[in-house]
């Protein structure tokens, strides 16, 4: 008898480093839905590009189809409401193509990579949530060097914008800690064993 595989979130601040420990998870077989890739790939395919269009007008992807980051970095994120209105129509997307592909897997459970997870209520959905926390500083270091698109004051917009570490902590149900002195392979093996032993 075929069952569903446990939805289990994994989530973080931006730079928190919750990209790396999805990939150990998956070099342990666990599938990962990584939801910003997939938010971006939702985005440039009917009907929630048509939606964006409706939404922000034509200039909101350039002439090779693909998403104008930039004016959306410019325009959209920088306005709250305009965030809301964006959220609205790619969160309840991810959330579809998501539940689709966990479906589809063939594991005792599943990991939905995404940064706003709590922020969205998201977690009603899901069994069970990791949180990666990391320091501020850490985490600002971290997104300069892989963003270079990016100034502080954006960096600091977008964290803003997340739910501060000390409360996501307390809502998950595991929390990793990445810090220099902290090693994430035996924590990510420690939450691996308790979810299997949960089935």
């Amino acid at each position: 008898m075929a069952t569903n595989p446990k939805l289990i979130g994994l989530t973080g601040g931006i730079g928190s480093g919750k990209s790396t420990v999805a990939q150990l998870f998956e070099i342990l077989g666990i599938p990962v839905y990584y939801a910003d890739d997939r938010a971006k790939s939702l985005m440039l395919q009917n009907p929630l590009k048509q939606e964006i269009i409706n939404a922000f007008g034509e200039s909101s992807y350039l002439e090779d189809g693909s998403l104008n980051r930039e004016l959306l970095a410019k325009t959209v994120f920088a306005d709250p409401e305009k965030v809301k209105k964006i959220n609205s129509l790619v969160h309840p997307a991810v959330a579809e193509d998501f539940k689709n592909w966990a479906a589809k897997q063939k594991s005792p459970y599943v990991l939905k990579e995404a940064a706003l997870i709590f922020e969205t209520g998201g977690e009603k959905k899901l069994d069970a949530l990791i949180n990666v926390s990391s320091p501020l500083r850490v985490r600002m270091a971290r997104v300069l060097m892989r963003d270079p698109h990016r100034t502080e004051d954006q960096v600091n917009h977008i964290i803003n914008q997340q739910l501060p570490d000390e409360i996501k902590n307390e809502k998950a149900d595991f929390v990793i800690k990445n810090k220099d002195n902290m090693l994430l392979i035996p924590q990510v093996l420690a939450i691996h064993k308790k979810l299997l032993e949960g089935e």
